[in-house]
């Protein structure tokens, strides 16, 4: 193994975004964080967009830090990010419009009108992609009926990490794990399903290329290695999708199951090929694509993002409780008083999320928490039966058992989250690494520059440099009852539309 390598990924969520340095060391890999920055969007003309020029200049805050550290020396670059979302290219690659926040209104009924001309089944078969509201297809049909003329304009359609990475090199494509979240992408035609975009009236004009992660894309554009003062350095497509690039870090078995702890929660498993058929459509599982060739067969979950939106509406400038202080005081809530679907639509952009929980508990006669502890307690209890729920249709759909679940992602900080999902799925829990994102990204590159040779290796360094902390179910048959109850109040709320 060749030692004393650095790496720099770019890890930006819908939160925040950070710059992460990664030094190969031996036979060890430790990362230290150098930059942080707020991810907020913004809201103009009654549409919530992504800030992408104030993500950009953090980047480019970043890789001038970077030159300054290490004599600045980099072996690699990467960017990873959140799917679903797209940004419009034009001549010379303008960027045409400020790119839309998935949780965007504008797709509100956009999937009913999708379904009135392509059924679900044919599109769940030409991409293997869950059902919701948010992906591009939606997107992009809603912006085919407000703004068709842009569309024509678009020279070429990119993913969100694509577009930092074009803005990062000059080239234009798209990244395979990023591509699939799009439910534009045909796993087994290994492209772009242009049948399904024709038949939906949809341009195809603009679809960029797609690349497998590792890809090396090419050298830093002379302009933004100036400007940072940053010698030649490649930049490489990781996993473009933080999940992808989460589960790309993780050391598992045949036996394992895996969550994506963080605003989504993501459960499932890693497979050969993509699994589409009629079952994976009703239970609305979705095959993303992973590294190494492998698809990432899961179930999408709204998370933490339930949590983060009540302490949106709790934070005051005389009070912010962070999630370590709210976990602390929910220890002392009643146990499984108030359980929602976290899945429910009404948790995905409401105006106040605690009043969204409040009324989804009074639909389903249940008391609703009365303070930010209870609410908080409700949230984390509710979130573990769904991991139990989502876990046991994975059982189903692929006939196998598993014997043990692997939290990766921030979540994985969340220590009454890890007890409770040990609890209510009778598994043990391995929680870690926290940094499983930027590990992968980092990975990726590992492998792309040929410090390593194939992806086990590089799982097992990651595996030996952060290792995961055990979390045992210990009464687990209290969580029996409650989760009869659960499943109740989630009742049609995870199947795909009609």
């Amino acid at each position: 193994m060749s030692t004393n390598r650095t790496y720099l990924a770019f890890d930006l969520g819908a939160e925040s975004g950070r710059a992460l340095m990664g030094r190969l060391q031996s036979d060890a890999l430790s990362v230290e964080e150098i930059h942080r920055f707020p991810n907020e969007p913004v809201t103009y003309n009654g549409e919530l967009h992504w800030d992408v020029a104030r993500l950009w200049l953090e980047v480019q805050r970043a890789l001038a830090l970077a030159s300054s550290i290490d004599g600045g020396k980099l072996e690699g670059i990467g960017v990873d990010m959140w799917g679903v979302d797209y940004a419009l290219l034009g001549e010379r690659g303008t960027l045409l419009d400020n790119p839309f926040h998935y949780r965007d209104a504008r797709t509100d009924g956009m999937m009913e009108r999708v379904f009135a001309r392509v059924s679900p089944r044919e599109v769940y078969e030409r991409t293997g992609i869950q059902f919701m509201q948010i992906n591009a297809l939606y997107q992009l049909y809603a912006a085919s009926l407000k703004t068709p003329k842009l569309l024509e304009l678009a020279e070429k359609l990119v993913t969100m990490p694509d577009l930092f990475n074009f803005w990062l090199t000059g080239v234009q494509a798209c990244e395979f794990t990023n591509a699939t979240t799009t439910q534009l992408y045909d796993p087994r035609k290994k492209d772009w399903s242009t049948e399904l975009l024709g038949k939906l009236g949809l341009p195809t004009h603009f679809l960029a290329p797609v690349i497998q992660p590792g890809t090396v894309l090419g050298g830093l554009a002379p302009n933004v290695a100036l400007a940072a003062k940053i010698g030649p350095v490649p930049v490489i497509a990781p996993a473009c999708h933080d999940t992808g690039s989460a589960v790309a870090a993780l050391a598992s078995t045949g036996e394992s199951a895996f969550i994506s702890s963080g605003t989504w929660s993501l459960l499932g498993t890693e497979t050969i090929e993509p699994v589409i058929n009629a079952e994976a459509q009703r239970l609305n599982f979705t095959n993303e694509g992973g590294v190494g060739g492998a698809f990432r067969l899961l179930k999408n979950i709204m998370g933490l993002w339930l949590l983060q939106g009540c302490r949106r509406d709790w934070k005051s400038p005389a009070r912010d409780l962070g999630y370590a202080e709210l976990a602390e005081l929910a220890r002392s809530s009643p146990p499984f008083r108030s359980l929602v679907d976290p899945d429910h639509p009404s948790f995905l952009h409401p105006a106040s999320m605690t009043e969204a929980i409040a009324r989804f508990c009074e639909a389903s006669r249940q008391p609703a928490p009365r303070d930010p502890p209870e609410c908080a307690r409700a949230v984390l209890e509710s979130l573990a039966l769904k991991y139990r729920f989502a876990l046991e249709s994975l059982e189903n759909l692929t006939g196998r058992t598993y014997r043990e679940i692997r939290v990766v992602g921030g979540g994985a900080r969340n220590e009454m989250l890890n007890q409770f999902t040990a609890e209510a799925t009778g598994r043990p829990v391995f929680a870690g690494p926290v940094e499983a994102t930027a590990l992968g990204n980092l990975g990726m590159q590992i492998l792309a520059t040929g410090a390593l040779r194939s992806l086990d290796e590089v799982r097992q360094l990651i595996a030996r440099s952060f290792p995961a902390r055990l979390y045992e179910p210990r009464e687990p048959e209290k969580w029996k009852e409650p989760y009869s109850r659960f499943k109740e109040y989630c009742g049609g709320s995870t199947a795909p539309p009609p």
